[in-house]
């Protein structure tokens, strides 16, 4: 009689439940996976190689395209490398700024990871509840810098602009009556900081309906206890940050640990789980947003009574706002020097991590004294998550691989890089 071989699958680089351009070999005995050999580089961009030959702000909107879920926060790193490396102060209101807009982009990153998750699994509805709320999320960064995605706009320095006094409101048209346009602009009379604040508000009903649908579901709970257990030693051994490490019952949070920007000042608290289980890292991340809700919240309160500059004044490094630079020669001066040569950094090295919704994302940076980084390192975290891939499937089934794949987060835009 013949002896059973295992075989190998190809799961990916197209399935939609890869989240990226993941290929995964696995091999299999019968439905169970033997080994997960994760094949990566089919999204590889060469963004390090890139900033080399850019400027440092030329270099900024790669941020953006990294991992693509993350935007501001990505671009927050990169600033905080570049600004500790100038030694150069950011004003408070810009703090701020930078603390709420990264902790709206943790809301949406992990609107999207628990849409996707569940879909993985099998469970529709959560994803077109979690775009309904990601699609005013998105309109506060269009409000705030013109594209709902890449936004660009926190800057070394500061910010690119103030927020702004209005919310864009939408307008009737021939598939829309003026009823419907109405319902849709009732929170869009006042400022930005107005709409916020009504999101603010909105959100904890928002969460308590994705709880309802998941959280007891004994589907839900059949395909994530017990699936891509991690315990906190492994979870250390592994390099694992944010959700994934808190999810073994780890306290750490780089927002509490090494505090950054005005976190400091911020009153919210850290979960975290017990058994390092998929269902663990759910519950984590969906606690993670209740407190990131908490944070805009603050933050709103704050800047509402705090007016002031939100960009460093030295426009060697920022440049003058429009009506100095069309009224003086000097500012002229200053704003063409700055979009044509950008700024000098001198000589040195410096690594600035933020505590990104994946994990620890971090920035190291390299200067010759030139106007462009010498080089630039990016330390992203579902790149340390996917190598314990094998680990965590072993033992499972087919099935539990995409569960696995789903709790990771993983975007293969900061992966491949």
């Amino acid at each position: 009689m013949a002896d059973i071989k295992n075989y190998t699958l190809n799961f990916g680089p197209q399935h939609p439940a890869a989240h990226g351009v993941l290929r995964l070999v696995l091999e299999l005995d019968g439905e169970v996976i033997q080994r997960a050999d994760p094949h990566i580089g089919l999204l590889h961009r060469a963004t390090e190689k890139l900033a080399e030959s850019k400027t440092y702000i030329q270099a900024l909107p790669y941020m953006d395209r990294l991992d693509y879920m993350s935007m501001m926060c990505n671009e927050q790193a990169y600033c905080l490398a570049i600004e500790k490396m100038l030694e150069l102060e950011v004003p408070l209101r810009a703090q701020y700024i930078r603390v709420m807009f990264a902790e709206i982009t943790r809301l949406l990153n992990h609107l999207l990871w628990v849409g996707a998750h569940a879909i993985d699994c099998g469970a529709m509805t959560v994803m077109l509840f979690a775009f309904r709320e990601r699609e005013d999320l998105l309109d506060i960064y269009e409000a705030v810098s013109g594209a709902r995605m890449h936004a660009a706009y926190i800057r070394p320095g500061g910010v690119y602009r103030d927020l702004p006094d209005t919310m864009p409101r939408h307008s009737p048209n021939k598939i829309r009556s003026a009823k419907s346009t109405d319902a849709l602009n009732r929170n869009r009379d006042g400022s930005l900081l107005d709409f916020i604040d009504d999101f603010t508000q909105r959100f904890p009903t928002y969460l308590a309906e994705y709880h309802t649908l998941l959280t007891d579901n004994r589907i839900w709970k059949q395909r994530t206890v017990g699936i891509g257990v991690v315990t906190p030693e492994r979870a250390l051994n592994l390099g694992f940050t944010g959700p994934m490490l808190r999810g073994s019952g780890i306290a750490w949070d780089l927002r509490k640990k090494q505090p950054y920007e005005v976190y400091d000042q911020l009153d919210f608290d850290i979960p975290v789980g017990k058994t390092g289980d998929t269902y663990d890292r759910y519950l984590v991340r969906m606690e993670e947003m209740k407190q990131s809700n908490r944070i805009v919240k603050q933050c709103v309160d704050w800047l509402r009574v705090n007016p002031g500059p939100v960009i460093t004044d030295n426009h060697k490094i920022a440049p003058p706002d429009r009506e100095s630079m069309k009224s003086n020669m000097e500012e002229l001066i200053h704003h063409f020097k700055l979009f044509t040569e950008g700024f000098s950094v001198p000589e040195g090295e410096a690594y600035a991590a933020i505590e990104h919704p994946k994990g620890e994302f971090g920035i190291y940076l390299i200067s010759d004294g030139a106007n462009k980084p010498y080089r630039l390192k990016i330390r992203p975290p579902a790149f340390v998550h996917l190598a314990a891939l094998d680990e965590m499937g072993k033992g499972h089934m087919i099935a539990d691989a995409v569960a696995i794949i789903g709790t990771m987060d993983i975007v293969f835009g900061e992966v491949d890089r």
